[in-house]
């Protein structure tokens, strides 16, 4: 795959997930759907959790378009236990596959985004960035 065409499905994926964390802070009903606040409290959470579920999704939108293997495993493994929830939800309420086939689909993505970011060794999560070393400059004669 093309170095253009991942970090266009990077974005992609990513400005998704911003629009649903946009969606989660909204006051009211969308045009996508309800107001979150309502749906969030009919599937048996407290209203706030819209805000937990928004936030964990703005963050890993970031983290999803920051070229760096890292980053964009860390965004997927969070959208992956976003959307494991979100998944339960929707079968725990009998929710029509018209209203939920989004989640599972996503996280069917997530799924293959955080393996095919999947750290060569688990410290490597952990490590602060190395920065490549400084250049000196020649010497002019």
């Amino acid at each position: 795959m093309s170095k253009h065409l991942k970090t266009g499905l990077y974005w992609f994926l990513a400005l998704q997930f911003a629009l649903g964390a946009v969606t989660k802070y909204w006051p009211g009903d969308t045009i996508f759907s309800t107001a979150y606040s309502a749906k969030f409290v009919d599937w048996g959470y407290p209203s706030w959790m819209r805000f937990v579920a928004g936030a964990l999704e703005g963050v890993a939108a970031v983290l999803l378009v920051i070229p760096d293997r890292r980053t964009r495993f860390l965004g997927a493994t969070t959208l992956m236990f976003v959307l494991t929830g979100a998944v339960t939800t929707h079968i725990v309420n009998h929710d029509p596959a018209v209203e939920s086939w989004a989640a599972p689909t996503h996280l069917v993505i997530m799924g293959i985004l955080a393996l095919a970011n999947w750290p060569a060794d688990w410290r490597h999560l952990l490590q602060a960035p190395t920065l490549p070393p400084a250049r000196t400059p020649h010497p002019t004669k």
